[in-house]
């Protein structure tokens, strides 16, 4: 009889408690670029996941044009923004995002990470990682330049495309390049990379499309975009230049803001997203390399991409002070 009364009681408590534990169910509002969370990027698999072990807690993927737009849409919200989390920052734009002082410390242990550079950064956990470099099509381009001076010494009509570095990450990745690897004489690299300018795009897919459709030589992408035409379409002929020079590394990042309402679940999913788990959906839906070491759950066409001998670094002290400048130059020399 005891034992009735209880599963009676019980019945009755979940009748009526399961209203309010649905009404009650966190909303975890991330804010990321519109790539990441598209049908074919990680953020359809990464919410499955994450909602699988998150005790009932739901991800809303907010989504906007570019990381950059992310950090200006918070910037201009404030503590009133609705977003726990932005997924999708890079090195470059981290610097600014902590000046903004909206995001909270992450508090996890990044020890086990592999990345090109030690991970100490307390506010923002990094997720996944490339080089920027030029890529071409080996049917067409059978001698590629080793170096941004080869690249210059190519007669005019070697056209490359690159993006704005005002709106895009990559634009801005590539002025930190430059930047990085030639100092005070980038102006002059920028001047003699003029007449190979095909065009300024205001997000990477456009430039992108322009060397896959032919109409440029080369565009500004990443050393592991090959891993996508090899993977996605059994095509081998897409490779990255190597430059002499070396390349600059963008890391993508996540942060949590400091109004979120959800500073625990935040850090879950930070944690998740750093896991084994996470880790595995990156490579081949935002085709970057994983932040951990996947082993052999990482598909075989990452590990046969050549990687820079050399990874050229700015603190984020010299992108805060000169950054503005540098992409003033940029644009003045390319004008």
């Amino acid at each position: 009889m005891v034992k009735s009364i209880h599963l009676v009681a019980a019945v009755l408590f979940g009748l009526f408690a399961s209203p309010a534990i649905a009404e009650d169910a966190p909303i975890l509002k991330i804010y990321t670029y519109d790539g990441f969370a598209a049908d074919w990027g990680p953020g359809p698999a990464l919410k499955a996941g994450f909602e699988a072990i998150c005790d009932g807690c739901t991800v809303e993927w907010i989504a906007a044009d570019s990381s950059i737009g992310t950090l200006r849409r918070v910037q201009l919200e404030g503590d009133s923004t609705e977003a726990d989390l932005i997924v999708g920052l890079d090195t470059a734009i981290a610097g600014e995002a902590r000046a903004t002082g909206l995001f909270a410390d992450h508090g996890l242990d990044l020890s086990g990470l592999t990345l090109p550079e030690p991970w100490t950064d307390k506010q923002f956990v990094p997720f996944d990682y490339a080089h920027f470099a030029f890529v071409y099509d080996s049917d067409s381009v059978k001698m590629p330049p080793k170096s941004f001076e080869e690249l210059i010494a190519l007669p005019a009509d070697f056209k490359i495309a690159i993006q704005d570095p005002r709106s895009a990450t990559p634009g801005l990745g590539l002025v930190l390049w430059i930047r990085a690897a030639y100092g005070d004489r980038a102006p002059a690299i920028w001047a003699g990379l003029k007449p190979h300018i095909l065009t300024v795009t205001r997000e990477w897919s456009e430039s992108y499309n322009l060397f896959l459709t032919g109409e440029a030589d080369m565009a500004l992408s990443y050393t592991t975009s090959p891993a996508y035409h090899i993977v996605s379409e059994g095509d081998d002929t897409i490779h990255a230049a190597l430059f002499d020079e070396g390349h600059l590394a963008q890391t993508e990042v996540a942060g949590i803001l400091k109004s979120s309402k959800h500073q625990e679940l935040a850090r879950q999913f930070l944690a998740y997203l750093t896991s084994v788990d996470g880790q595995k959906i990156i490579p081949t839906t935002n085709w970057m390399l994983p932040v951990i070491d996947l082993g052999g759950a990482l598909d075989p066409a990452f590990a046969s991409l050549p990687q820079p001998a050399k990874t050229l670094t700015l603190t984020d002290a010299e992108i805060a002070a000169n950054g503005k400048l540098w992409v003033a130059e940029m644009l003045k020399a390319i004008q």
